[in-house]
């Protein structure tokens, strides 16, 4: 089965299929519920801008505990990386902790165009329909 994400064609199996697909390029991707199934000591894999980290290896090396990792094993862990500023030697470190990606089908997509359009557009427009209420109940 063939697929289209971004300008990159990629080829893999069925959601039923095997677990591991490849892009073209050799990268393998992974569905976000394989990834939550590492999740304990004998596998703990995060997940970075995407990019999928086995870090099993590393627990006991983390300078910030092995603790820090495990509360993100098995999830999306881009906001606590970057909120505590790793270093570049930190993230050199990292990129050889990568396995593959994320599948760009549990990427998910963004909400439409006009989603962005009408939630901040009704805001605005109870607003200013409240302001207007208060301001004729006072005269």
């Amino acid at each position: 089965m063939e697929r289209q994400h971004g300008a990159a064609t990629w080829s893999g199996a069925t959601e039923m299929g095997e677990k591991q697909e490849k892009s073209p390029e050799g990268v393998k991707y992974f569905r976000l519920s394989e990834i939550e199934e590492q999740n304990s000591f004998k596998s703990t894999w995060i997940i970075i801008h995407h990019k999928v980290y086995d870090v099993t290896k590393f627990l006991d090396e983390h300078p910030g505990g092995e603790e820090v990792l495990r509360e993100q094993a098995g999830a999306n862990a881009t906001e606590s990386f970057e909120d505590v500023g790793h270093s570049t030697d930190a993230r050199e470190m990292a990129a050889s902790m990568v396995i593959g990606e994320l599948h760009p089908v549990s990427l998910g997509t963004s909400p439409c165009w006009w989603s962005n359009l009408i939630i901040p557009s009704l805001a605005a427009g109870i607003v200013t329909l409240m302001y207007r209420i208060y301001t004729t109940d006072g005269e």
